[in-house]
């Protein structure tokens, strides 16, 4: 069993996941990502203005969020497996 999650571990979660995104009220993105277990995380981001919306921007900083939530999860759940094979 290897000791550590890499960012092709993490990237390989990412293409194999079903993503969703949605623009709500005309200046909020909301981008929920379903992993393979089925798990599923959101993340939104918004403009005050609706002028100064961007829809892809809005998408990027969701998916880099979710990255970094996977990262925690993904950690959490290597260590729990190595704690448990002691």
């Amino acid at each position: 069993m290897k000791n550590t999650i890499t960012n092709a571990d993490i990237e390989a979660l990412m293409n194999q996941s079903e993503i969703k995104t949605e623009t709500v009220f005309d200046k909020v993105t909301v981008v929920s990502l379903k992993l393979p277990s089925g798990f599923v995380i959101t993340e939104a981001s918004g403009a005050v203005d609706p002028d100064n919306y961007d829809a892809d921007m809005g998408k990027q900083i969701c998916l880099d969020r979710i990255t970094d939530k996977i990262w925690e999860l993904e950690g959490y759940r290597l260590q729990a497996e190595l704690h448990d094979k002691k």
